[in-house]
């Protein structure tokens, strides 16, 4: 099967074809960069000659912010298709390649356990999975977990990754970003912090709703952060957009970020914004 079709628009790369983690024993990045794969991992999927930051998971995610051990919540949850939605290929059997293929059972995991000590409750989202596509499922886990933060007064961070609503469940999709929202602001009035991860790509509904609703915005750099793509926004302006548009760092410089970080310094950085707003001993980081 090849990995390119070409259309009108030029070669796209299908969404179910694009990679996260590079396999075999090297890795090019777009700058043209190469290094060894088990130096990419160890440098947390940083390539060291030029900062590109290596689209990644939640496996990963998870190894790097928490200290070791967590507990996954609500696993079993897995998406249905009440719309019997078929457009080339029936809903449900997307589903079932996509479980197959990356073992996930939908494009978000959520987790609870100690990140330098201290109790962390995080939901993280898989490109890999149907781009990242916020379904009901997404929704609902993002949900339970920010209830499961409420309950136990733990802080919450939320990793987005994601290409936008899932177009195959309509209008259930689009209102998981209201149901989101209520259960961040919820947690606003408890006054329990809400830390937001934009990470490449973060964009659509996610953006619209949780991504940029945190108490503290952050992203690693060179990620893409918008709600609609540069094409669709020249065409709606009729006008040419700036160098990096949309990149985190332009983001940052319009007021839609707090910060940038390295993904080697996130650990460091989220906890020690923890510690000031908490009141917690800070311990030896800094930003």
């Amino acid at each position: 099967m090849s990995w390119f079709k070409r259309t009108k628009k030029g070669i796209q790369t299908p969404t179910d074809q694009k990679k996260d983690v590079p396999k075999g024993l090297w890795y090019k990045s777009p700058t043209g960069k190469v290094i060894d794969t088990e130096e990419l991992e160890k440098n947390y999927y940083v390539s060291p000659d030029d900062g590109y930051h290596v689209r990644i998971g939640s496996k990963e995610y998870f190894e790097i912010l928490f200290d070791g051990k967590f507990r996954e919540l609500d696993k079993g949850l897995t998406s249905k298709d009440p719309l019997n939605f078929e457009d080339k290929k029936k809903y449900t059997d997307r589903l079932k390649e996509a479980k197959e293929k990356t073992g996930l059972n939908d494009a978000v995991r959520t987790a609870v356990g100690k990140s330098m000590g201290e109790n962390l409750v995080i939901a993280c989202m898989d490109f890999s999975f149907i781009g990242g596509s916020m379904g009901s499922v997404v929704g609902e886990k993002i949900a339970r977990a920010a209830d499961y933060s409420l309950k136990r007064n733990i802080p919450f961070l939320i990793i987005s990754k994601s290409g936008g609503a899932r177009m195959m469940e309509a209008a259930l999709s689009l209102m998981q970003l209201a149901k989101t929202s209520s259960k961040l602001a919820q947690l606003a009035e408890a006054k329990i912090p809400y830390i937001s991860l934009c990470t490449d790509p973060t964009t659509g509904g996610t953006t619209a709703s949780f991504a940029m609703l945190g108490d503290i915005n952050v992203s690693e750099p060179g990620a893409l952060v918008a709600f609609a793509g540069p094409r669709v926004v020249r065409d709606t302006t009729g006008k040419e957009l700036p160098d990096g548009f949309q990149t985190a760092e332009f983001v940052l410089d319009h007021g839609f970020l707090d910060f940038i970080s390295h993904r080697k310094d996130l650990k460091r950085k989220i906890n020690l914004y923890l510690d000031l707003i908490l009141n917690r001993p800070l311990r030896e980081k800094s930003l």
